[in-house]
């Protein structure tokens, strides 16, 4: 299994990320955490993370999990669209949209089962790496679950992927407007005994295997 878990955008050591790429340099960006804006603002978000990508010469293109939602066949194309890449990056925004999006798409279990198989990279910032923990359960103290984009089950998810073991509190004292809400995530995760780790911008969470590290 190979993670790049970022508090926001790459991070102070994008090389890191880069690294864990094995052959294909085609990537795929998920957006889908912003699905509540504007189509305007929307699109400049996703011209955000393309060019960032490109910076480090991978060849990304949009997946927009909307296009999968509820069909069948659909959801087949998009598992042959996940083995053709080396590299899933999600980007944040609003953890429960993003969730919501993720099960309609059926693209939560595939990504499970691509990470068992070591058969591709991913990597994601903020809401983007939130979504691999064991659930949302505080997260709504960041984050408005009853944001529902056009299109979308009305119904808060609170499970997660669970591809790892703790949760994680991104934009720890940070310059981010999240980062106060932040603290009382924080709180939230030692008042109820959750295991957690907390991330400062600029810094990620790396997996390679059974090897974990923080890069800062």
């Amino acid at each position: 299994m190979r993670l790049y878990l970022s508090s926001f955008r790459l991070g102070n050591h994008p090389q890191k990320l880069v690294d864990l790429v094995k052959g294909s340099l085609r990537a795929v960006v998920v957006i889908n955490a912003c699905d509540y804006l504007s189509d305007e603002e929307r699109l400049i978000r996703v011209q955000q993370e393309l060019a960032a990508l490109q910076s480090l010469n991978f060849y990304p293109s949009e997946l927009d999990l909307r296009t999968y939602f509820n069909d069948q066949q659909k959801q087949r194309e998009l598992r042959d669209e996940l083995a053709a890449c080396g590299l899933i990056w999600v980007r944040g925004g609003n953890s429960f949209v993003l969730r919501r999006a993720m099960k309609m798409s059926g693209f939560d279990k595939m990504i499970i089962d691509f990470l068992e198989r070591d058969a591709l990279a991913y990597g994601g910032f903020s809401a983007g790496m939130v979504i691999l923990t064991p659930s949302l359960y505080g997260v709504d103290l960041v984050d408005d679950p009853e944001v529902i984009p056009t299109g979308y089950d009305p119904a808060i998810i609170w499970e997660c992927l669970g591809v790892i073991p703790y949760a994680i509190a991104p934009h720890y004292k940070s310059d981010h407007p999240e980062s106060a809400a932040t603290d009382n995530l924080v709180q939230y995760y030692i008042d109820n005994h959750i295991p957690f780790k907390t991330l400062h911008d600029g810094e990620a969470i790396v997996i390679n295997g059974k090897r974990e590290e923080l890069v800062t």
